[in-house]
């Protein structure tokens, strides 16, 4: 069991728009026949951001997002005192399928793609602590969650990032060779979850992780690792308090993250 850190803010994006009140009601009704919902290119100005990966440009966009809710200027998360924490199942396939099939990109050597996307936070923002890649689905990210909790408990920074991104439109007929793999539509998403120290407990189990998913993804679609921060953006906007229990399933894989005492800014300002 891990002290459980406070939860300062939390941006989160998809292709339905800013934050889970954006939200249909059918993702699939919504979708309106399209397997992939796309968040599309953000516009970003500079020659640097000509040549980044739109998973880049959307993992910037969500820690801005996080920034927004929490009322802070990037300052506030420069510098090593800020861990950096990215998990994805997709935003790196991209990269790799042009790298595979030859057809050129800014990536030389495939096996640097996962490092892309959070490297456009780290430069972009000057993020310069601990970090950490977690690969895979929904159980990758309550995991991710679990290990800033632990660099907090260890003093090891400050607060931590739990970045969460994932992209589907250049791969698109590949998840549609492989529709019993997975959810339909696919909804790019990115996430920012900013952590710092607080006074309960997390516990990490495995098992228990399928409660309550198949209602989020209902309205939300198949966001691969972004899920259980949708389903916490949507705890928070219910106004909750207490105990959280984010649960998550990937290939045949499941878990639950227990929060005890959550501490939110809001719960915070309120004292």
């Amino acid at each position: 069991m891990t002290r459980a850190p406070s939860l300062r803010a939390l941006g989160f994006l998809s292709a339905w728009g800013r934050g889970t009140a954006a939200l249909p009601d059918d993702a699939r009704a919504a979708a309106g026949g399209r397997p992939v919902v796309s968040c599309g290119r953000p516009e970003r100005e500079g020659e640097r951001f000509r040549r980044a990966t739109r998973g880049g440009l959307l993992a910037l966009a969500a820690v801005e997002a996080a920034l927004d809710d929490g009322g802070a200027g990037r300052a506030a998360i420069a510098g090593e005192r800020t861990a950096l924490i990215y998990v994805t199942a997709a935003a790196y396939a991209p990269s790799n399928r042009r790298f595979i099939e030859g057809r050129g990109g800014s990536i030389h050597f495939a096996e640097t793609a996962p490092a892309v996307v959070p490297a456009e936070v780290a430069i972009e923002l000057g993020v310069s602590g601990p970090y950490a890649i977690f690969i895979g689905g929904p159980p990758a990210t309550l995991r991710a969650i679990s290990h800033g909790a632990m660099l907090l408990e260890a003093g090891a920074c400050d607060r931590a990032l739990v970045l969460a991104v994932e992209v589907f439109e250049e791969c698109a007929d590949l998840y549609a060779r492989a529709r019993r793999l997975t959810g339909s539509p696919l909804v790019e998403a990115a996430g920012c979850l900013w952590l710092e120290r607080g006074r309960g407990d997390l516990r990490l189990e495995s098992g228990g992780g399928g409660r309550g998913a198949a209602g989020l993804r209902r309205r939300l679609g198949e966001t691969f690792c972004c899920e259980p921060l949708a389903a916490l953006d949507l705890w928070r906007g219910r106004g909750a308090a207490g105990t959280l229990e984010l649960g998550g399933r990937w290939r045949g894989e499941t878990a639950r993250l227990v929060w005890t005492d959550v501490i939110t800014a809001a719960r915070e300002s309120a004292a």
